[in-house]
């Protein structure tokens, strides 16, 4: 994806339905079974894009996007530039914080322009999941007016295309004042965990106090569930002390956590969507 502003281009994976059988594959460590570059199944099907967290990857969310992808969504996973693992030089910049909403809507232009993949999307059914930061960046796009530490608005633009959120473990410091989230009027999920100490409650709080209809949000507690706890499992040589992201409170089960919290999220927006 190109982006004028930053004077560079982006990232993109996308998971989808498609017409041959998955095989065992692997992205650098991580391990999945797909059928690579496969023709997508024949079908119009609804947009799902996927937000990381500040300083994450978007192969991280693979166990959402494949359990979504075998339900019937077109989902898509963006790197946002200057705030990922590889590159993290605009983080904590406010920079980054009016980037991060764009990057969402031009992955959004592209897949609406494309001769070959606009076909297969019905663009009056888009969520947008993110974790973390990822959140923070769609709740600016569903019309959440970010601010600063410093006080200052942050110029960001809501994308109208988008109808349903999820928010795991979200960051939302910066819609502290009040009146920053009264224009968010979309069905939104929000997954915490019992023992987030990045983002812990009252993150959740000021989304389920601040929109505008506070009924039309879902929130969920998981039990011993820690910050990271909503990436996809890591391989298990990876799971070591030094890489904070691969660890969970003593006693979660990652791994079964991410045999039933894609398919939550897929319930919610298969209620959402009118898939069911």
């Amino acid at each position: 994806m190109s982006d004028d502003t930053q004077h560079l281009t982006f990232p993109v994976i996308a998971f989808y339905p498609a017409t041959q059988a998955p095989q065992p594959h692997t992205i650098g460590p991580y391990s999945m079974e797909v059928a690579l570059d496969a023709p997508v199944a024949p079908g119009v099907y609804p947009l799902v894009v996927i937000s990381h967290g500040s300083g994450g990857a978007p192969i991280l969310y693979r166990t959402i996007a494949l359990a979504l992808a075998a339900r019937g969504y077109v989902v898509v996973l963006l790197e946002h530039p200057g705030n990922n693992r590889l590159d993290n030089s605009l983080k904590g910049t406010w920079q980054n914080l009016q980037n991060r909403p764009r990057h969402v809507s031009l992955t959004i232009d592209h897949l609406a322009s494309h001769p070959q993949y606009s076909r297969y999307l019905d663009f009056t059914r888009i969520a947008v999941i993110g974790h973390s930061l990822g959140a923070y960046t769609a709740l600016a796009l569903a019309g959440g007016q970010p601010w600063t530490q410093e006080r200052e608005a942050v110029p960001v633009k809501a994308d109208k295309r988008i109808s349903t959120l999820v928010l795991l473990a979200p960051a939302t410091a910066y819609y502290l004042p009040e009146g920053a989230l009264s224009a968010v009027n979309l069905p939104i999920l929000i997954l915490t965990g019992e023992h987030d100490d990045i983002t812990p409650q009252w993150h959740a709080d000021l989304v389920i106090k601040g929109v505008q209809q506070p009924a039309s949000v879902s929130w969920h507690e998981v039990k011993n569930a820690g910050h990271f706890s909503f990436l996809s499992p890591f391989p298990q040589a990876m799971q070591r002390p030094g890489l904070v992201p691969a660890l969970d409170p003593p006693g979660f089960d990652r791994v079964a956590f991410h045999q039933v919290m894609p398919l939550q999220i897929a319930d919610f927006l298969d209620h959402h969507t009118g898939r069911n």
